[in-house]
């Protein structure tokens, strides 16, 4: 993301300070935001984050919810690895063409590995799920356990000073 921001910046002030684009700069951008997503999706996972439909399974009792989560969880699993051996297979296409990128002098599937790179990842997320909802656990990270997680904790909050 940094990255990202830091060649959006960088183009904004070639182009309108010194009047000058780099033109690769559009297509670099596209392919961090791309990688981006794809794998920040899985993050979303594991935090709790995703699109889901938690009221109705808030409404339910313990034992149903975790059966509903499971099962969801294990279509998402589904999904994810039918769209990996797909994007396999798109991605050996368009090396097998050996076609460079427009702007960037690359060949045109590395940024686009990060397709089935991203809904592998994903497919374990999706896992990591079942596994915790199989040892009675909530299904994501959650809270004080996400930051724990991402050892968080240890970093003092805005305008707190270190100690």
């Amino acid at each position: 993301m940094a990255a990202m921001t830091l060649v959006t910046f960088m183009q904004v002030i070639a182009r309108y300070v010194f009047n000058y684009s780099f033109v690769w700069a559009l297509e670099l951008t596209g392919v961090m935001f791309a990688w981006l997503i794809f794998i920040g999706m899985s993050y979303g996972v594991r935090v709790g984050a995703h699109i889901g439909v938690d009221a109705a399974v808030k409404a339910l009792g313990p034992r149903s919810a975790r059966i509903v989560e499971s099962v969801a969880a294990s279509l998402c699993i589904a999904y994810a690895l039918i769209v990996v051996v797909g994007g396999v297979q798109y991605v050996h296409k368009i090396y097998s063409v050996g076609i460079l990128m427009q702007d960037i002098p690359i060949q045109s599937w590395i940024p686009r590995v990060v397709l089935p790179l991203g809904f592998l990842l994903l497919a374990f997320r999706f896992a990591q799920v079942l596994w915790r909802l199989a040892r009675g656990e909530d299904a994501h990270l959650l809270g004080d356990e996400a930051k724990d997680a991402l050892k968080l904790h240890d970093e003092p909050s805005f305008g707190e000073a270190r100690k």
